[in-house]
């Protein structure tokens, strides 16, 4: 049996490499509205996604669909961006630490990843390149096998 070192305590063993994370699932009454407002016709859908949003506010997929179906650059940039910082919150209430793998293969991913790629999209179109750059990066760090 080996002895500790010196002063009695035992060496911290770091593992290589980086984590990966997965959001948990998302409340079954959501993904159920989100499916039906997804099939409403497009006149009537941002509406459907907006009470999903506003009734299960943490629901990444609905800020995400927000954001991809949204039609003015403002819009879709701020629902994006809330998308992209509850999703950040929700990764931190998960365990991730700022890095590690998050993957798009995981579906409870997809919602922070799709707002992620929207707010990169969005930024690219009003020119706020730095802001794409940022966001692309990212979206590769998180999953470099994606896309």
């Amino acid at each position: 049996m080996s002895q500790p070192p010196a002063g009695g305590t035992n060496p911290v063993a770091f593992t290589s490499g980086s984590g990966e994370t997965v959001l948990p699932p998302p409340d079954p009454e959501a993904v159920a509205a989100m499916t039906a407002a997804m099939a409403l016709p497009p006149s009537e859908r941002r509406a459907a996604l907006s009470a999903v949003a506003e009734r299960w506010p943490r629901h990444l997929h609905a800020w995400a669909a927000l954001a991809e179906t949204a039609t003015q650059d403002a819009d879709r940039y701020a629902f994006a961006r809330v998308g992209y910082h509850r999703g950040l919150d929700a990764l931190r209430a998960a365990g991730w630490r700022g890095s590690g793998l998050v993957r798009w293969s995981h579906e409870e991913n997809r919602g922070f990843l799709r707002s992620l790629a929207a707010l990169q999209a969005v930024a690219e179109a009003i020119g706020e390149q730095d802001e794409a750059d940022r966001c692309r990066l990212f979206l590769r760090q998180l999953d470099p096998d994606h896309r």
